[in-house]
């Protein structure tokens, strides 16, 4: 039997899935991987959401929600993932080789989306890890451009190496066939390291509280400010919690779908 007709038995009945084919595999160090997969042609999403993946599990599919790298037009999804010691799924996940096959689901859902802000200038990007997955989608949609005047994207991680595509970021998304004319102009790329050298250092908040974050990584603007500034936040769910108290202390009030506002954070991953 097949590896896909494998993981189509293992699938029944179960009408929430499809199989995919895994296309590329990326080994950015001996923590993290990216990879891409096969497109369904029934496949939606806004760029930002999130989607169930996974592998046959003992009895049941083994699955965990990621978010999509990928822009909402691309014709393959690319997912980034941590590679956890023992880990039900990742432990597997970071086997996978072009050839296989994974579980899709067949729902992309989520509250990171532009939908959940509110109409502003500046749109802030602040992520730590793999959080930085969903925005690799956000800044490749061409719609982001025409929403605000300026996108920023803050990376912290704790080593040098743990800069998923810094090259293609540093480049302002210059090989992208859609948005590289307007990245060039308002796309910003602030990456920060915690525990190597780097030309900046430090974790967000600290950047926030020094004034280094605007004073020397933005080029001098002010603060954040409410009236002006929507923000989005991945991370761990603890980086997550303060950052949400931060900007509610600011005056910035937390969107959704349903009520737009001046920042929002995936709930799904924090609830």
């Amino acid at each position: 039997m097949s590896d896909r007709l494998e993981l189509r038995a293992a699938l029944a009945p179960s009408k929430s899935l499809t199989v995919e084919e895994v296309l590329s595999v990326k080994h950015w160090n001996e923590h993290l991987f990216s990879f891409t997969i096969s497109r369904p042609a029934s496949f939606r999403f806004r760029s930002g959401e999130f989607v169930m993946i996974g592998l046959p599990g003992d009895g049941r599919p083994l699955l965990r929600a990621y978010s999509i790298a990928s822009p909402s037009y691309a014709e393959e999804l690319e997912f980034l993932s941590i590679k956890v010691p023992g880990g039900p799924l990742t432990s597997r996940l970071q086997l996978i080789e072009p050839g296989d096959h994974i579980f899709l689901g067949r729902k992309p859902t989520g509250t990171l989306v532009s939908d959940a802000l509110l109409p502003g200038k500046r749109l802030f990007l602040l992520s730590t890890g793999t959080g930085l997955a969903p925005f690799l989608s956000i800044i490749r949609d061409p719609d982001i451009y025409d929403m605000y005047e300026q996108i920023t994207l803050v990376h912290s991680v704790r080593r040098v190496s743990d800069l998923a595509y810094r090259a293609e970021l540093e480049g302002k998304l210059a090989d992208d066939p859609l948005v590289a004319d307007q990245a060039l102009v308002q796309f910003r790329y602030a990456p920060t390291v915690t525990r190597e050298n780097f030309h900046t250092q430090g974790r967000i908040d600290r950047l926030m509280e020094n004034g280094e974050l605007f004073h020397h990584l933005l080029g001098g603007e002010a603060a954040f400010n409410p009236e002006t500034d929507r923000i989005m936040l991945c991370g761990s769910m603890d980086m997550i919690r303060d950052f949400q108290a931060r900007f509610e202390d600011l005056g910035f009030a937390e969107g959704a779908n349903s009520a737009p506002g001046q920042f929002v954070i995936e709930r799904a991953f924090v609830d």
